[in-house]
C-alpha cells in the first residue's frame, strides 16, 4: 500500500464518520418533519432545500477546487456546514422548531457543504494513481453508502430512548473529526501552485468545455441525470411507505439492512476493483437496479421490502463505480475540480425534480384513492424502478458513451 494511499484512507475515514453523522440528522429530521405534518411533500421539501445548494454550486465550487488550497475548502466547507445543524438544535432545545427554523438551518449547511465535493474528488485524484482510481471508488460509495448502513439502525435505536436533539449533537461532534483527518492530510502533502491566469468566468468555461467537449462524458452526464431522478423518488418515498406500516424503530433496521447490499458490494470493489466491461456492467447495474426497486413498493410487509432493498443497493456501488472511473479518466488532470462541480451539478439536476413533485404526487394519489400516502408512495416507486429499467437498457447503449472505455484517457488532455 502506498503511502498516499494510506492519506487517502484518512481522509476518507474522516468523510466516512460525517457520513453517519448526517445520516443521523437526516433520518431524524425525517421522522420528525413526517410524525409532525403526516406529509411526504414536506419530507421531500426539507431533502430538495438540503440538495438544492449542492446542486447550484458545485460549479463556482469547482472552480475555487481549482484554484485554491483543495483540502482547506474540505475544512471550511465541513466545518461550518454545522452551524446549520447547531441552528436547529437550539430551535428544538427552546420548545421545539417549526418547518421554517428546519428549513433554514438545512439550508445554511447545505451551502457550506457544497464547498466540498469537488475539492474531495479531486483530492484523489491528486493522491491516487490511476491503478489505485477504482479501489477507492469503492471505499468512496461505501462512505457515501453509511449514511444509509449505519445511521438509521443507531438513529432508531437512540430516538427509542430519547429525541431528535441527541442526533443533532452528535452530528456536530463529528465535525470536529471530520476537520481534523482533513488538516492532518493537508499537512503532508504539497498543495500545487493554482493556475490564476484566468479569470473566474474562464475557468467556468473551461470546466464546461471539459465536459461538454467530450461527447461521451457529456451524455453519461445526462443520462446519469435522468436515472438519479427515478432513485430520488425512492429516496425521499420510503420512509413515508415504511412509517405506514411500522414505527421508526422498525424502519431504522429496515434503511440499515437494505443499506448492508451496498456494504457488502463496496468492501468487494474496494479489494478487487473492476478491470474492464465498465459500460456492460453500468448497463447492468443500472437495470437490475431498477427491477429491486419496483420490487420494494409490491408488499406492505418489512421482509421482502428488505430483501429487495437488499438487493437494490447490493448493485449500486457496481454502478457508482463504473460512473466515476469513466468520468475520472477522461478528464484532464489539471480541471479535474471544475469538471467535477459540472458533473455534480448536471448529473444530480434529476434529483430536483424527484424531490419537489414526488411527495406531492404520493400525498395527492393517497387522499383521491382512500389508500393513504403509503400507498400513494409505492405506487410513485413502482413506476420508478420501471423506468430507471428501461433507461438503463436504452440510453446506455449509446456509441460515444461505449468509445469512453476504448479510448486511451491521455486523449482527453489534448482537449483543452
Amino acid at each position: 500500500m502506498s503511502g498516499n494511499f494510506k492519506k487517502f484512507l484518512l481522509l476518507w475515514a474522516g468523510e466516512l464518520i460525517s457520513s453517519i453523522g448526517g445520516g443521523l440528522t437526516s433520518f431524524g429530521l425525517g421522522v420528525y418533519v413526517f410524525r409532525q405534518t403526516g406529509s411526504a411533500a414536506y419530507m421531500g421539501l426539507v431533502t430538495l432545500l438540503a440538495f438544492l445548494p449542492t446542486l447550484l454550486l458545485s460549479v463556482p465550487a469547482g472552480v475555487l477546487a481549482d484554484r485554491f488550497d483543495r483540502r482547506l475548502l474540505m475544512m471550511i466547507g465541513d466545518g461550518f456546514s454545522g452551524l446549520g445543524v447547531a441552528f436547529i438544535l437550539i430551535c428544538m432545545k427552546c420548545g421545539g422548531a417549526t418547518m421554517l427554523q428546519i428549513c433554514t438551518g438545512v439550508l445554511v449547511s447545505a451551502v457550506f457543504s457544497s464547498l466540498l465535493e469537488p475539492s474531495y474528488r479531486a483530492t484523489i485524484t491528486d493522491l491516487l494513481s490511476k491503478e489505485e482510481f477504482s479501489k477507492a471508488s469503492g471505499l468512496v460509495s461505501l462512505a457515501g453508502s453509511a449514511r444509509y448502513l449505519f445511521s438509521p439502525v443507531i438513529a432508531g435505536f437512540l430516538l427509542s430512548i430519547s429525541d431528535i436533539t441527541l442526533l443533532l449533537a452528535i452530528d456536530i461532534c463529528t465535525f470536529f473529526v471530520t476537520v481534523t483527518a482533513t488538516a492532518i492530510v493537508r499537512k503532508s502533502i504539497t498543495t500545487k501552485k493554482a493556475e490564476t491566469s484566468s479569470s473566474f468566468a474562464e475557468s467556468i468555461g473551461e470546466g464546461w468545455q471539459a465536459v461538454h467537449g467530450r461527447k461521451g462524458v457529456f451524455k453519461l452526464i445526462l443520462v446519469s441525470s435522468a436515472i438519479t431522478m427515478f432513485m430520488g423518488v425512492l429516496q425521499i418515498l420510503v420512509e413515508p411507505m415504511v412509517l405506514s406500516i411500522a414505527d421508526e424503530k422498525i424502519l431504522g433496521i429496515t434503511e440499515t439492512v437494505c443499506a448492508c447490499g451496498m456494504l457488502v458490494s463496496g468492501l468487494i470493489l474496494g479489494i478487487t476493483g473492476i478491470k474492464k466491461g465498465y459500460v456492460k456492467i453500468l448497463r447492468i447495474s443500472f437495470f437490475m437496479a431498477g427491477a429491486f426497486m419496483a420490487g420494494i413498493s409490491l408488499f406492505e410487509n418489512v421482509i421482502p421490502i428488505c430483501l429487495f432493498g437488499f438487493m437494490f443497493f447490493a448493485v449500486l456501488p457496481f454502478a457508482n463505480n463504473c460512473l466515476d472511473y469513466l468520468a475520472r479518466t477522461n478528464i484532464p488532470d489539471h480541471l479535474q475540480g471544475r469538471a467535477w462541480g459540472f458533473i455534480g451539478s448536471l448529473s444530480q439536476i434529476g434529483y430536483v425534480a424527484a424531490y419537489g413533485l414526488s411527495g406531492i404526487a404520493a400525498d395527492a394519489f393517497g387522499r383521491l384513492t382512500g389508500y393513504g400516502v403509503g400507498r400513494g408512495a409505492a405506487l410513485m416507486i413502482l413506476i420508478s424502478g420501471v423506468l430507471l429499467a428501461v433507461s438503463a437498457v436504452t440510453l446506455l447503449r449509446d456509441r460515444d458513451i461505449q468509445q469512453l472505455e476504448n479510448e486511451n484517457a491521455a486523449d482527453a488532455r489534448q482537449l483543452v
